[in-house]
């Protein structure tokens, strides 16, 4: 029981921790309509290799992160910059012609694999995501995290990230395929605002946290 429960409870969390639109999502997402499912896969499996790690060290050292005010500062303050870089980034590659030069070509020469491990490893927001939830569910005791069980924590949550992300990846070129105005200004538009928009609340959290 304890087995489902760790699983379950993993999965639902980390699918649902997936569903909110990042710069991971759409990477994969242009990886996905570029050079096709089989690249997508890889890339996912680079992404939940980092986050595994992220996850079975947070799970471990989590009071102490969260006890740690000043590196938990620096990584939400981060977190608004990285977010507001990442508007910028998605902007500025969306007004080169595909012609001249699609942002991906330069990453691409390198495995998929490769490519989701570094871009996971530099999603630092990841880290107080998965503090938090770890704590909340270590006190509320939801999951059992003594000695074997932890793994099949883990193993739930890299399967919701997994299964999250590569529905995300379906459903957005399900719109951009159906709808043209969607795929027209899904890069230069919608993609930075959202960006801007996470920054916005990232900057009202840690308002909230810190300076109130």
């Amino acid at each position: 029981m304890k087995i489902i429960k760790n699983i379950l409870v993993g999965f639902v969390v980390s699918f649902l921790g997936s569903i909110p639109l990042g710069y991971l999502n759409f990477i994969g997402f242009e990886i996905y309509t570029e050079f096709g499912i089989n690249n997508l896969l890889l890339y996912l499996l680079g992404v939940i290799f980092i986050e595994a790690l992220v996850i079975y060290f947070t799970l471990i050292f989590a009071a102490k992160l969260a006890n740690n005010k000043k590196l938990m500062k620096v990584i939400d303050i981060f977190g608004i910059f990285f977010l507001l870089l990442l508007a910028y980034s998605f902007y500025s590659h969306s007004t080169q012609s595909v012609s001249n030069q699609h942002y991906l070509e330069k990453y691409i020469i390198y495995s998929p694999v490769v490519i989701g491990l570094f871009l996971s490893s530099i999603n630092f927001l990841q880290l107080p995501f998965w503090t938090g939830w770890n704590l909340y569910l270590i006190n509320g005791k939801y999951i059992h995290v003594n000695g074997k069980w932890k793994f099949f924590y883990i193993l739930g949550t890299l399967i919701g990230t997994f299964l999250g992300m590569l529905a995300l990846v379906f459903f957005l070129n399900t719109i951009s395929q159906n709808a043209d105005s969607f795929s027209k200004y899904l890069i230069p538009v919608i993609i930075p605002m959202l960006f801007i928009v996470m920054a916005c609340l990232q900057s009202y959290k840690v308002f909230k946290k810190y300076i109130k």
